[in-house]
C-alpha cells in the first residue's frame, strides 16, 4: 500500500489540478495506483484493520471498486481530491507500520 501511495504522490508532484487534467498518462497511472492501493487494503487482515482504525480502509477499497467497475463514472476532481487531501496523510499513517530493513551484513 505504501509503495502505491508513494507512486501516486510521485506521479502528481508539482502538478496543478489543471495540469493533471491535461495529462492522460498521469491520470491513468494515478487510477491504477489507486486500484492497487484498494486491492491491497482489501487484503489486509481484520486484526490489522482493527488495530489501525485511523486508516480509512473501507473508503480505500470503495474507491478501488469505483475505478475497477464503474470507470465510466470516474470524476477527476474527486480523484484529485484523494491525491491532494488524502494520499499524504495515508502515507504518514502507513510509514510507521513498515518495519525498518534489517541491518546490512558486512
Amino acid at each position: 500500500m505504501l509503495t502505491a501511495a508513494l507512486t501516486i504522490q510521485e506521479c502528481t508532484s508539482g502538478l496543478s489540478h489543471e495540469q493533471y487534467l491535461k495529462q492522460r498518462v498521469v491520470q491513468l497511472a494515478v487510477e491504477r495506483g489507486l486500484e492497487i492501493l484498494g486491492e491491497a487494503a482489501r487484503r489486509v487482515s481484520d486484526s490489522l484493520k482493527a488495530a489501525h482504525p485511523e486508516i480509512p480502509w473501507q473508503a480505500i477499497v470503495a474507491q478501488r471498486n469505483v475505478l475497477a467497475h464503474e470507470y465510466g463514472d470516474i470524476e477527476h476532481f474527486r480523484i484529485w481530491k484523494v491525491v491532494t487531501a488524502h494520499i499524504p496523510s495515508l502515507i504518514a499513517q502507513l510509514e510507521p507500520l513498515i518495519p525498518p530493513p534489517p541491518p546490512a551484513i558486512d
